[in-house]
């Protein structure tokens, strides 16, 4: 009996260090706004990356340089997608495809079977006015948990205290709090090559 209730609280033990935090749920795909008449031509090239929000950011947690991601559409209407980032003191590039889905200016994340613990990543463009800023929504299933987040994005590196506090009330009305959300600090190294 002893050995039965030691075994019970090592299996607590062990689920309590490994379990998946207490994470804000994500919304439906439906509740999040879309641009209206997205133009995905005038969406493609170089953007800033300055706000990030969502329910597995933390403020003040890890790497906080800003960096790009270029939007390069192709034929099909997806996009060939490059995020490029300051690593240590290395440039780190990360490719991926996004390919439009059922709702115009909404994308999924193509050749999904090259990333085994994700069941499912959408990609939707909320706001912008193509030549200043953007707002952006991404919603993941990885190994059956869901995460969510927003990322503003600039074609330069700073926005309107307007913009960023527009970021700011959406975010909130996600039911994320300040400790959700974080502004990147700019830098010079990879990002403007």
């Amino acid at each position: 009996m002893t050995l039965r209730f030691l075994w019970l609280g090592l299996i607590l033990l062990v689920q309590t260090q490994f379990s998946v935090p207490n994470l804000i749920p994500a919304p439906s795909l439906h509740k999040i706004p879309l641009t209206p008449n997205f133009q995905d031509k005038q969406f493609q090239g170089k953007w800033y990356v300055i706000g990030l929000a969502g329910n597995a950011v933390q403020k003040n947690q890890g790497d906080s340089n800003m960096y790009t991601t270029t939007y390069e559409l192709n034929e099909d209407n997806s996009y060939n997608v490059t995020s490029t980032l300051l690593r240590g003191q290395n440039c780190d590039y990360w490719n991926r495809t996004f390919v439009s889905g059922s709702v115009w200016g909404q994308y999924t994340l193509g050749d999904i079977h090259r990333y085994p613990n994700i069941q499912s990543y959408t990609m939707q463009v909320i706001d912008t006015n193509y030549s200043e800023f953007a707002m952006l929504f991404f919603k993941k299933t990885s190994s059956n948990v869901e995460y969510f987040k927003t990322t503003l994005y600039g074609r330069n590196k700073e926005l309107s205290s307007e913009l960023e506090d527009r970021f700011v009330h959406f975010a909130k009305s996600l039911g994320l709090t300040d400790d959700h959300i974080t502004f990147l600090t700019p830098i010079d190294q990879c990002i403007d090559d």
